[in-house]
């Protein structure tokens, strides 16, 4: 499920395909057992409420998946933070410590950026192992002269330091954090129940076989844009590293 969550569009035509069959079933279905009028109400009334039912799920899982967009997006903006005062903090720091913390946070801002923007795996997997190794470098930049020359003011750059670090973990935990399986299972279960139920409920002429199929296709689309939010790396509604561009661009300008 995950792997397909990844890929909103394709997603959203494998959607539309099982609910408009879905929906052709019911017509079907509904053609050769013939609802009586007596049961008419009660078929009414279990079909409103489904329909009800998947567009408050629907409803749920969308502030869900925007939930968790809004956090990526604080999380870059704290990470860029985080690194900038970091480097103001930097000429705390002795002269030759200072210019070496400098050029690291220059080449963890890079290493940040592509998290950010690039789709290729291999590119990210090399990322993850520069930006792991120069988190390590940058704790000994600054740990060094701390430990050499204890006070107050070396301790503030620790801090910085400290909070780049924390910053990189929080926005990888909320990258990870998705819409779970088994919401989405619930949610196609319930589209799959309203399509039948008005496939079933659809009168029997040739218009209304064509008007009842725009229900699996806002369905599909429902399902598009909630993959394409929560989807971090692969969807079109992407978190992009503007504050941490605008960062690159200050610190590399003379």
């Amino acid at each position: 499920m995950d792997s397909l969550v990844n890929r909103p569009v394709i997603f959203f035509v494998i959607a539309f395909i099982v609910f408009a069959v879905a929906a052709r079933f019911g017509e079907r279905f509904g053609r050769s057992h013939e609802i009586p009028e007596d049961n008419r109400g009660e078929f009414d009334i279990i079909q409103g409420a489904t329909l009800t039912l998947l567009g408050l799920i629907i409803g749920f899982t969308f502030s869900m998946a925007v939930g968790r967009y809004d956090l990526r997006k604080s999380y870059e903006e704290e990470e860029a933070n985080a690194i900038g005062t970091e480097i103001l903090r930097a000429d705390l720091l002795p002269p030759a410590d200072a210019a070496k913390v400098r050029a690291l946070l220059a080449r963890y801002l890079e290493e940040r950026i592509v998290f950010y923007s690039s789709r290729d795996e291999e590119a990210l997997r090399q990322s993850d192992a520069k930006t792991a190794k120069l988190q390590a470098e940058l704790w000994a930049a600054v740990k060094a002269p701390a430990l050499a020359q204890p006070s107050p003011v070396t301790a503030l750059a620790v801090s910085g330091m400290n909070d780049v670090l924390n910053t990189q973990g929080y926005t990888l935990a909320a990258w990870r954090n998705r819409i779970p399986t088994s919401a989405w299972a619930l949610m196609a279960t319930i589209g799959l129940c309203a399509t039948v139920l008005v496939g079933l409920g659809a009168k029997k002429s040739r218009r209304a076989t064509r008007l009842f199929l725009v229900l699996p296709f806002v369905i599909a689309v429902a399902f598009l844009l909630i993959a394409d939010i929560d989807s971090p790396r692969y969807g079109v509604i992407l978190v992009k590293p503007q504050n941490l561009e605008t960062l690159l661009e200050s610190v590399r300008s003379p």
